[in-house]
């Protein structure tokens, strides 16, 4: 051996992060294992070795019982202990190299990283990562995404692990931190603790919705993340391949919360019902698609913001709900006007609502007695059951009148259909004509001579012998 090893191992060292150190102690136990390998000894200790730091060279010894320490020349080794120091020598690389990666990427967890598209394997994508190859599962993949190999990759390290003889890296584009990091790289107010995102809720290739809140009252949370004509939500957008972003501003107020997090529809009003941790929000009627979003999809990612169930009434059905509440209850002996009211201050604003809150509620936030509070539960649970069936049979009627007109529909058409039918046989002047029946050669034949002969009494001379068919193979 000479300092050409420890290059080696130095080059070994850099290129894969391994402790130079940690090598060399490999390639001594690798030698140690030649050695017995070459001996066919099972003692552990019998053999040892050293390699200098400085010069490279290696000494390997024996220890004889009762001769003491015996020399072993490498040179005395053959072909088999040499190939078992090799495979010694490789197996404990690999270790090495995976200990190193496993420690390295468990200290980025949470970080976002870039790498290259390599391949799709059974769904997941292969990303390679540095020196390390990552994967993206389907489910932490945005729905729609496709990449091809060598196409850069911006993505989220969200786990690391420790599969035996390999490491694990688990990827993410579609986990709500991974906006929340890219807007820490794009929005310096972000990482500097400046403007802290509150909440968030993502739906991954569609639409997120985040709450941000300033420490500093000089800046403005949502303009310092949107930027300068939006210069810095839009290269987020880009990064996301259009995903809408909807920033709203945090309040403690759960009330002004909802109303911010249903932007950019406007809310009228918010009931909270704390019993039943829902939200009861009015909107007039050019407001209502609006706030429910296409597939429901701003209400929904509104309700996870807040971590309230939304409902969304116009007015004419929040006025009804409370209607049949007040008609229900008002006729239960020992009710009171301001019952009715301390009810609708608790977000009890219709019959179904007083059906699942139940009596245990209105005993102790309304000071109820036992049987008052029975009675009124009981009838509004009647009411509620009335108001059900109500509409399911309006519902079923709808659908039976739909029915009757989609069948209405079709019948017409096939009217018109047969109409026009008939309109096109009495304008086209009779039965079309029947089909004329096959030439024979011998009727083509006849016509061809009446045609050749009808040419030279009326046109006369030339034009008669131009259209007088040649015969074939040559120039007539």
């Amino acid at each position: 051996m000479n300092p050409e090893t420890l290059r080696i191992l130095d080059s070994i060292a850099r290129d894969r992060n391994i402790d130079r150190e940690l090598l060399i102690e490999d390639l001594e136990q690798a030698m140690v294992s030649a050695a017995r390998k070459h001996f066919n000894s099972l003692d552990t200790e019998e053999f040892g070795c050293q390699m200098d730091r400085l010069s490279g060279a290696i000494r390997l010894w024996r220890n004889v019982e009762g001769e003491g320490i015996e020399e072993i020349p490498l040179a005395a080794m053959g072909r088999i202990p040499a190939q078992t120091a090799k495979q010694v020598m490789i197996q404990r690389f690999r270790e090495d190299e995976r200990n190193s990666l496993l420690e390295e990427f468990a200290k980025r967890q949470g970080e976002v990283v870039t790498g290259a598209a390599q391949r799709y394997e059974g769904g997941a994508l292969v990303v390679q990562i540095d020196r390390a190859e990552g994967f993206m599962p389907r489910s932490e993949q945005i729905p729609g995404e496709q990449f091809h190999p060598g196409d850069r990759v911006r993505c989220l390290i969200l786990d690391v692990r420790d599969a035996g003889n390999q490491v694990k890296i688990v990827l993410s584009r579609s986990h709500p931190d991974f906006i929340q990091r890219l807007f820490e790289q794009e929005v310096p107010e972000v990482s500097e603790r400046v403007i802290e995102i509150k909440a968030m809720a993502r739906e991954a290739g569609f639409r997120t919705k985040l709450a941000v809140s300033s420490v500093d009252s000089k800046v403005d949370a949502v303009g310092a993340c949107v930027g300068v004509r939006g210069s810095r939500i839009r290269n987020i957008v880009d990064e996301l391949n259009g995903e809408k972003i909807d920033i709203v501003r945090w309040n403690e107020s759960s009330q002004v919360l909802i109303a911010n997090a249903l932007k950019p529809a406007e809310v009228e009003e918010v009931s909270l019902c704390f019993e039943l941790g829902r939200a009861t929000i009015i909107v007039r009627e050019d407001q209502l698609s609006l706030a429910i979003g296409r597939r429901g999809q701003n209400v929904r990612l509104a309700a996870r913001l807040t971590g309230w169930d939304i409902d969304i009434l116009t007015p004419d059905e929040f006025a009804k709900g409370l209607e049949n509440l007040e008609s229900t209850v008002r006729g239960v002996e020992g009710v009171t006007e301001e019952m009715l009211d301390r009810m609708g201050a608790l977000g009890m604003i219709s019959v179904f609502d007083i059906e699942e809150v139940g009596e245990g509620v209105l005993v102790d936030d309304l000071e109820l007695p036992e049987d008052l509070a029975a009675t009124i539960v009981e009838r509004a649970a009647t009411r509620a059951h009335e108001i059900t069936e109500e509409q399911e049979k309006a519902k079923a009627e709808a659908e039976a009148k739909a029915a009757e007109e989609q069948s209405a529909d079709a019948i017409m058409s096939a009217t018109d259909a047969d109409a026009e039918s008939s309109a096109a046989s009495i304008l086209g002047g009779g039965p079309a004509p029947e089909p004329e029946a096959a030439e024979t050669p011998e009727a083509a034949e006849t016509d061809a001579a009446a045609e050749a002969s009808a040419d030279a009494l009326l046109g006369g001379g030339d034009d008669a012998a131009e259209k007088t068919p040649q015969p074939e193979g040559g120039e007539a």
